[in-house]
């Protein structure tokens, strides 16, 4: 008997969550992020907020969300009637605790003259705060309809904001919230390993700081780095984004070869997310099997949150999933 998860020993694990994904009517989605298990097991596999709508549109009546809690609020905010399950609830987010609640509604009240543009790695609270959230793939496409005398607050990601600022050539009030993740690359072995492969493209999600950013040949979301993988010339990727996004890559493109950009300490393990690392086969079984733990949410909150969401999808729904932030540079 596994002492943590309560499951008995010899327990196949892959054959009880097909049967219980069926008992239950259930929908099982894995992050880019997730272990390769979990990837290989679930119904859909992708970016967070994509994620959310697919499972929307399924006639499932429990989603089991291996992910981190703000990407199970999320599907909690546009499928109320479902039952949401997350495998370990202490799976969080470093940009959503770098934004509590009461702090960021002070910064906005600070600030009355700003909207929100908040992106979607927060809490619901944050979300019931912001005026428009955005994903990584369409926040340009909806600065672009913000008028230029708006001014903006981003949040809570400050290099997402950075790098949206940059392109854009539109000055925003950043919240100084980072990735641990994104944070730990370092750029000193980013170039050793450009020079130990020349010619060879960087992928990097725009979560990373500027001095990553600005030697990676394509910035984008995701889906858009895996799709630059199938797209991009040549037959080696070096990858700036958490190194479990490869795994997809690797099933797609088996003739290609994919390098996680390192740390300070010379390798990738650093970048793995500890809070996605929180998901395993056993706790999704367990989820599934109690049907806990469980998203809960009051309705009038999950209201003020799905606002900000539906604004985003108003003005830049065709985005979402499509990895269309950098393109090639």
């Amino acid at each position: 008997m596994n002492a943590i998860t309560g499951t008995p020993a010899g327990l196949d694990l892959r054959a009880e969550i097909e049967r219980l994904r069926k008992e239950k009517n259930a929908v099982i989605l894995a992050h880019y992020y997730q272990r390769p298990e979990l990837q290989d097991l679930a119904d859909f596999v992708g970016d967070s907020l994509d994620l959310s709508r697919k499972a929307q549109g399924t006639d499932a009546d429990v989603i089991a969300f291996c992910g981190v809690r703000f990407m199970a609020e999320t599907a909690k905010i546009l499928s109320p009637q479902k039952i949401v399950v997350l495998p370990d609830m202490d799976a969080g987010c470093s940009l959503e605790d770098s934004c509590p609640p009461a702090a960021f509604a002070a910064f906005r009240a600070a600030h009355p003259d700003h909207i929100a543009l908040t992106y979607i790695n927060c809490s619901a609270e944050v979300k019931a705060l912001s005026d428009i959230i955005v994903t990584s793939s369409s926040a340009e496409k909806i600065l672009a309809q913000i008028p230029k005398d708006q001014k903006i607050i981003f949040g809570p990601d400050k290099h997402l904001g950075g790098y949206l600022a940059r392109k854009t050539g539109r000055e925003m009030l950043l919240w100084p919230g980072v990735c641990i993740v994104h944070e730990a690359f370092s750029e000193t072995e980013l170039l050793k390993l450009k020079a130990q492969h020349p010619g060879s493209p960087v992928a990097a999600h725009p979560e990373c700081p500027a001095h990553i950013v600005d030697h990676a040949d394509y910035v984008g979301s995701t889906s858009g780095i895996l799709d630059y993988a199938k797209s991009m010339p040549g037959d080696t990727l070096i990858v700036a984004t958490e190194p479990h996004i490869m795994h997809q890559m690797e099933i797609a493109l088996p003739h290609k070869h994919f390098i996680g950009a390192p740390g300070a300490d010379g390798n990738c393990n650093c970048n793995i997310c500890p809070y996605m690392a929180l998901n395993t086969m056993e706790k999704l079984y367990v989820a599934l099997r109690d049907l806990a733990p469980r998203i809960e949410m009051e309705e009038g909150l999950r209201l003020r949150a799905k606002r900000s969401l539906d604004r985003m999808l108003e003005m830049a729904g065709a985005t979402v999933g499509q990895g269309d932030l950098g393109g090639p540079r």
